[in-house]
Formats: structure tokens, C-alpha cells, sequence
């Protein structure tokens, strides 16, 4: 399987019930020849939130990321689009450093009704890694603590999306011999449940929509 190591940042939430919407998606291509893996090639996109437009203090400050890096951005449908076009293979893993990142593809898809089927052999890179580095009593090592335990240095900025996964990559390859990819369907996510709901032929959004004849897709909420 081709690894698809990604990264996505996220509007911060301060409030309460406030929904987080991703910002940014960062992704590289790992790719092995005769035993030697590399960082094949990258895929950076900034995504125009639609459910809160306007980018708190707090986001810019964490990110780094602008109100003028997102307003002429496209929508999540939109960078999901292209992201898997970019991937450009069936037979890929889907990677990323925790398990943030997936439940966040979950409650956003399901809110905005973007399908999922795309969302499969996801792998959580930092539990694997965690227990390769031995940490104790099920303790989750960070990105930039397995990075220096690796004697690798971080490389750009923290809390971008490219750049997270590019770090991540770094240590995907370190630790290659400690990882290993699964196969696995977003069905079997345990916050998740398909329930096909048919729309209008006739509606624009339908028409407008790439997706539509795959209709909804929903999942329980988190426990």
C-alpha cells in the first residue's frame, strides 16, 4: 500500500458546543524501493470554513493561519476532491500522528453530508510508535518527542498541516520496521453509521454535487 501520511489544523474552539471546522490539510506520499523509503511528493491546501467564515485571534495565533490564506480557499468537499485525486491509487494507506484527525474527518463530513468511502485503511501512527519507544502505562509520545528520541530534527513549522505530516513521514521512515499498515473500512470506526438518504433529482446542490449519488452519511455521535 502507497502511505499517505496527513496533517489537518482546525479552527480553534473556545466556546462551548462550538464546532471545529479543518483550515488547512497537509499530506506526503511515502513511497519504498528496494527497501528504501522516501518522501515521494507533497499536497498542501488551505479550506474555507463555512459554518464560522471569520477566523477567531486564537486560530491565527495557534496556526499561523490567516483570514486572507482562507477566504479565496476552496470548501472541505472541494480540497477532499483533489486530495484524493492526488492520491491517485486505490491501494493506499491513510496515516496520521493520533487519532484527532480521523474523528475530525468523521463529525465534519457527516455535518457538511460529504461521503466517506474514501476514509479506509486508516492507521494511528503515534500508537505504534508509542509502543516501539516503550513509553509506559500506555503514554502517547508527541510528534516532536519521538522526533528527538529518534535523533531527527523538526522540520518548518509546528501546527501546519504540510509540515506536521512531512515531520510525521520522517518518522514513519525511521520506524518502519516497528509499523505496520492495516486494512480497514471507515465502517468499522466505532462512531460510525451509514443511513442512505435519497435526495430531490431535480435539486441544484444535487446537480452541483459530485457526491450525491452516494447520498448521506452519518455517524453516532462520539461516546
Amino acid at each position: 500500500m502507497l502511505a499517505i501520511i496527513y496533517d489537518l489544523e482546525m479552527t480553534v474552539k473556545r466556546k462551548k458546543g462550538a464546532f471545529a471546522e479543518i483550515i488547512e490539510i497537509g499530506a506526503v506520499k511515502v513511497t519504498e524501493n528496494e527497501g528504501t523509503f522516501t518522501v515521494a511528493d507533497t499536497f498542501q491546501a488551505f479550506v474555507k470554513p463555512t459554518l464560522s467564515p471569520k477566523l477567531t485571534d486564537d486560530t491565527v495565533n495557534f496556526t499561523g493561519i490567516t483570514q486572507e490564506d482562507i477566504t479565496h480557499a476552496s470548501t472541505l468537499q472541494d480540497v477532499l476532491d483533489q486530495f484524493i485525486a492526488w492520491i491517485d491509487t486505490d491501494d493506499y494507506a491513510l496515516c496520521s500522528w493520533g487519532p484527532d484527525d480521523k474523528s475530525q474527518f468523521l463529525k465534519e463530513c457527516r455535518q457538511k453530508k460529504i461521503p466517506l468511502h474514501w476514509l479506509r485503511n486508516h492507521n494511528n501512527l503515534q500508537k505504534q510508535v508509542s509502543t516501539a519507544l516503550k513509553r509506559e502505562h500506555n503514554q502517547q509520545i508527541g510528534l516532536k518527542a519521538a522526533l528527538e528520541a529518534l535523533d531527527v530534527p523538526f522540520v518548518g513549522n509546528q501546527h501546519r498541516a504540510l509540515d506536521d505530516a512531512y515531520n510525521t513521514a520522517l518518522v514513519y521512515i525511521q520506524m518502519q520496521e516497528h509499523i505496520q499498515l492495516t486494512r480497514n473500512e471507515v465502517q468499522e470506526h466505532p462512531s460510525y453509521e451509514s443511513n442512505v438518504v435519497y435526495r430531490d433529482d431535480t435539486s441544484n446542490e444535487d446537480r452541483d454535487n459530485p457526491f450525491a449519488a452516494l447520498a448521506n452519511w452519518n455517524m453516532d455521535e462520539d461516546k
